[in-house]
């Protein structure tokens, strides 16, 4: 860990602690500190005093400090602030979240000013990219950091994590090539703990490349240098290494090296060294009773999962938990000047939506009258068919209109037109029953247009979870009523929630696809009953045999759970 200190002109000192983590994998990095002059800056302070003891409550902190940077518009504290958060992510297993903090806090540095964080916010996506297995990428988020740090120790780190690259890419000779030269540095010995971690990887990497090289008297001597510093985390990873080497020479000292990493990781409640240690026990000693031995291995690998799992949702809902309080505590300014043109372009819109629904509804009558000849349930089957596609097209497609323009400064007349004639021949097409085209963007990419579409200064919307895969194996049916229902739940928050916060969340299980929609408006006050929206909404997911609950017992806003089968 190395601090470095840099003043910008016109700003105050700002702390910054490059973060690295060592070859195997454990924690080597403390967070950035701040010469503390607001409260978003004692809240950030605190969340650093708190790194690696309570990282919900860090994260907690971190993400409010992050609100009231961005009122003050401070891009520099924001990135601060992503950056611990992208780091945290990375601790806990949520790799792609992480890696969009990452990306996140790179979108609001100003350059070369801030330039001085780039190393950390390169070290952390060459980390997830790391865990994920993309070593490929990983190496060139690491050579990016390598090529922006100035400092040798820092580079001493962050090369040294490079041959580890090298080594799960079994490209031994570059590797030893890393380490050959990290050896020779001056001054390497008085740091015992990275001298230590380069021997121990230089030695056992070396015995990969050539299985008739003596990697034991530098095994040894690293690990006596661990001991020496009790650096517990450096021990286990000697005991491995160890155990891997004597494993085909003198087993029993395999099977002591491979018992003490399994003590000591217990000792620093390390349950992913356990479960390797397990693995390595099974593999290796067929003699010992490991009934009791594999019991644990899937009560730890269990536990791990949901663990992941918990923290993945705890920190999600942190965020979104964060914005939720500070929109509440907020005080509604309206401009009147605003207002005025907010109610004019409603009044515009709705007028055009009235001559378009009369358009829709001339449309219906075309084809109502094209199908007197058939029988009288096929005719009531198209009717609702008919009805829906209007509702869909026409109604809901005017109101998503109306909704952009409500979000524009400027009143923009063409840009108006142009989305309604789009609207006027979606509408046209019904009467021809015209198929979507092929080239249909990705699902998801058009969950995620659709929900910003509803995002303003007053309605902030959130989604997590909207990975591609969770939608591949659904048909273009289900795909369709899926995106119209939460379509409709977004219109009817918008006409009558006077929500200010909205969250979707997605996940699959157990080939179950679930929906949570989250808003903190009015909720459904008895006696409301909503026309057309959520009635459709009902009856699509009855159409593909899914189940819709609305919780209206919260204590403000409004829940709705969705699921409904995955293939």
């Amino acid at each position: 860990m190395l601090s470095i200190i840099i003043m910008y002109p016109g700003f105050k000192f700002v702390g910054i602690f490059l973060l690295f983590i060592s070859c195997n994998f454990s924690e080597n990095r403390n967070p950035p500190v701040k010469a503390p002059s607001t409260e978003a800056d004692k809240m950030y302070n605190e969340a650093a005093a708190l790194y690696n003891n309570d990282n919900e409550k860090a994260f907690t902190l971190l993400s409010k400090a992050e609100s009231i940077y961005k009122l003050k518009n401070d891009s520099a504290d924001i990135a601060s602030c992503l950056i611990i958060k992208a780091i945290i992510l990375n601790d806990i297993g949520d790799y792609l979240s992480s890696n969009e903090r990452a990306i996140d806090a790179l979108s609001f540095l100003k350059l070369p000013r801030d330039s001085a964080y780039l190393p950390s916010i390169y070290n952390n996506l060459a980390i997830s990219e790391k865990n994920l297995k993309h070593y490929s990428e990983a190496l060139n988020w690491y050579h990016k950091a390598l090529q922006l740090s100035s400092d040798n120790s820092q580079k001493i780190t962050i090369k040294n994590n490079i041959a580890d690259t090298y080594g799960k890419l079994k490209n031994y000779p570059k590797a030893i090539h890393i380490y050959q030269s990290l050896l020779k540095e001056k001054n390497l010995q008085k740091n015992e703990i990275d001298y230590a971690r380069i021997l121990d990887n230089y030695s056992y990497i070396s015995w990969l490349e050539n299985k008739n090289y003596n990697a034991e008297p530098n095994l040894l001597k690293a690990f006596a240098l661990r001991q020496k510093i009790n650096d517990k985390a450096g021990m286990i990873s000697s005991h491995s290494h160890l155990a891997e080497y004597y494993l085909h020479s003198d087993k029993s000292k395999a099977l002591y090296h491979n018992h003490q990493k399994y003590l000591l990781a217990k000792v620093i409640k390390n349950p992913g060294d356990r479960i390797e240690a397990i693995e390595f026990l099974v593999k290796s000693d067929t003699k010992s009773n490991l009934q009791d031995y594999f019991a644990e291995y899937q009560y730890l690998n269990d536990s791990i999962q949901l663990s992941k799992d918990k923290a993945k949702n705890r920190f999600a809902l942190i965020e979104f938990d964060v914005e939720k309080k500070n929109a509440e505590n907020q005080k509604l300014k309206i401009i009147t000047v605003q207002k005025q043109n907010r109610i004019l372009k409603q009044n515009v819109v709705l007028g055009i939506l009235s001559l378009t629904l009369i358009g829709g509804w001339i449309v219906y009558k075309r084809r109502k009258k094209g199908l007197q000849r058939e029988n009288e349930l096929r005719i009531k089957e198209n009717q609702l068919h008919l009805s829906k596609k209007v509702h869909d097209v026409v109604a809901n497609g005017i109101y998503q209109v109306m909704t952009k323009i409500e979000n524009q400064e400027d009143f923009d007349k063409e840009r108006v037109l142009d989305e309604l004639e789009f609207v006027y021949e979606k509408s046209r097409d019904i009467s021809y029953e015209k198929t979507a085209s092929e080239n249909k963007p990705e699902f998801s990419k058009r969950i995620s247009t659709l929900i910003a579409s509803f995002n303003n200064e007053n309605v902030k919307t959130y989604l997590a979870g909207n990975d591609e895969t969770i939608w591949k194996t659904l048909n273009d049916f289900t795909r369709e009523e899926i995106y119209q229902v939460m379509r409709e739940l977004l219109i009817n928050m918008k006409k009558h929630s006077h929500a200010t916060l909205v969250a979707f969340k997605f996940e699959r299980k157990n080939n179950i696809i679930q929906i949570q929609y989250t808003d903190n408006g009015i909720g459904i006050p008895g006696g409301i009953i909503y026309k057309n929206g959520l009635t459709n909404t009902d009856s699509r997911i009855e159409t593909i045999h899914g189940e819709i609950i609305f919780d209206t017992e919260t204590e403000k806003g409004l829940k709705i759970y969705i699921s409904f089968p995955a293939s």
